[in-house]
């Protein structure tokens, strides 16, 4: 059985905005504005407070969120050539899927389908 994927696509958007993404939830799911913003406020309460704990957001077919540790080290101000410790700080890395990236250049999946970006 073939599964379909509806992809959402944002016509002539620079940025995808909170609220770009609850109207596309209210047009696509069906739910009411209001509970479509509950529903994205939701998700991303719980992405956000996954990733505070340390732990990694995998969306299949789309990505990896994790939060990797940093040590200390030393840099340079750049007006004085003076050393100026950086502390330690955790960050942020995002890995898109392989799936992700064939979408972005165009290249074939996998399977040998070409990408439709339309």
């Amino acid at each position: 059985m073939d599964e379909v994927v509806q992809r959402v696509t944002f016509v002539s958007m620079e940025t995808v905005t909170r609220a770009s993404l609850v109207e596309q939830i209210y047009q696509q799911v069906g739910l009411s504005r209001k509970e479509s913003a509950v529903l994205l406020e939701d998700i991303l309460e719980t992405v956000m407070l996954t990733l505070e704990r340390g732990e990694s957001v995998k969306i299949s077919g789309f990505g990896t969120f994790s939060v990797r540790q940093k040590g200390q080290r030393c840099g340079r101000n750049p007006k004085t050539g003076e050393e100026v410790p950086i502390l330690p700080r955790s960050v942020l890395v995002f890995r898109p899927s392989q799936l992700l990236r064939a979408a972005i250049n165009h290249e074939p999946l996998e399977g040998g389908e070409a990408y439709d970006d339309e």
